[in-house]
């Protein structure tokens, strides 16, 4: 099966572009995004050695903690931009230690936090081995990486396993 898709978020990447460019979905323009979906990564596997093993169902209960985390974080952003004064904002520089090795483990990592408003990735160690975040409201850093770290990197340790 990885044979024959060595890549799927590619393909399905691609399958989506080929429907976005033709402008309609039919049987046909389906069909034919499919095997450019297919063929693409099949012959350019061979470029990717190194890509790491994703996990698909812990990628896929990931993916719903991190839109049920964005959905909570608009609200909890909205609540303090509306009622709390900006005296009462405690703004800090989070430094997390990445036990994540992977680069593409990082780098999901650190979108991650950046798509969950009130948060942003800033920098990644020229050593990668910490994640430098700033968070809009964190009254205690410290449970505020321990948070992030059980809630996000320990899963995406589990995906790229």
């Amino acid at each position: 099966m990885s044979r024959l898709f060595p890549h799927p978020g590619l393909t399905a990447l691609l399958v989506a572009m080929w429907i976005v460019m033709v402008g309609e979905v039919s049987f046909g323009a389906l069909f034919l995004g499919l095997v450019v979906g297919i063929i693409v990564p099949i012959f350019t596997a061979p470029w990717w050695p190194g890509r790491p093993k994703l996990r698909f169902l812990p990628a896929l209960a990931y993916l719903g903690v991190v839109l049920w985390d964005i959905v909570v974080a608009n609200f909890q952003v909205a609540a303090i931009i509306l009622f709390r004064r900006n005296r009462d904002l405690r703004p800090a520089w989070l430094t997390i230690p990445l036990e994540l090795t992977s680069p593409e483990a990082i780098t999901v990592f650190a979108g991650t936090i950046s798509l969950t408003p009130g948060t942003v990735s800033a920098d990644v160690s020229a050593c990668g081995k910490y994640l430098l975040v700033h968070a809009l409201h964190a009254p205690d850093p410290a449970s505020e990486i321990a948070k992030v770290k059980a809630r996000y990197e320990a899963r995406l340790k589990e995906i790229f396993a």
